[in-house]
């Protein structure tokens, strides 16, 4: 830089900013009205006995801590687990005779299955508040 007075400082315009600009705010607003892209869409199975008892099945396990939930963390509810278990014995109970043989097979399988985890769950759960309470624990 000069100190001479007599220079002044050179200016430069840039003679096409606003067109830069209109052009930015048509590519925002395209961006802005465009769908946001499609997500990929899971094929619904077909309503079926079958596919009401694997819901509440899964429902079961995750409330027993088997499946994590969407943030990857597991929760045992007893009282939910127990719901929804009585909920299916009481299905096999009001269906009993108008089943397939295939589905009464497997809802029976399913139950026994879900009550055995129920148990064992319970179990681990005791023990593991007997462990914390017992006076070794606090040593």
């Amino acid at each position: 830089m000069s100190t001479d007075p007599s220079q002044k400082p050179k200016i430069i315009v840039d003679d096409n900013w606003k067109e830069k600009v209109r052009a930015e705010r048509q590519t925002l607003q395209k961006k802005e009205e465009s769908p946001p892209p499609k997500q990929e869409q899971l094929e619904i199975p077909p309503a079926s006995f079958s596919f009401l008892v694997s819901s509440m099945a899964t429902q079961v396990l995750a409330e027993l801590g088997q499946i994590p939930d969407s943030t990857g963390k597991s929760m045992v509810r007893f009282d939910h687990a127990k719901h929804v278990i009585d909920t299916l014995g009481m299905l096999e109970e009001k269906t009993r005779g108008n089943l397939t043989h295939e589905e009464s097979t497997m809802l029976t399988q399913i139950l026994h299955e879900l009550r055995m985890v129920f148990v064992a769950v319970r179990q681990q759960a005791a023990a593991a508040a007997a462990k914390s309470a017992s006076p070794d624990a606090a040593k």
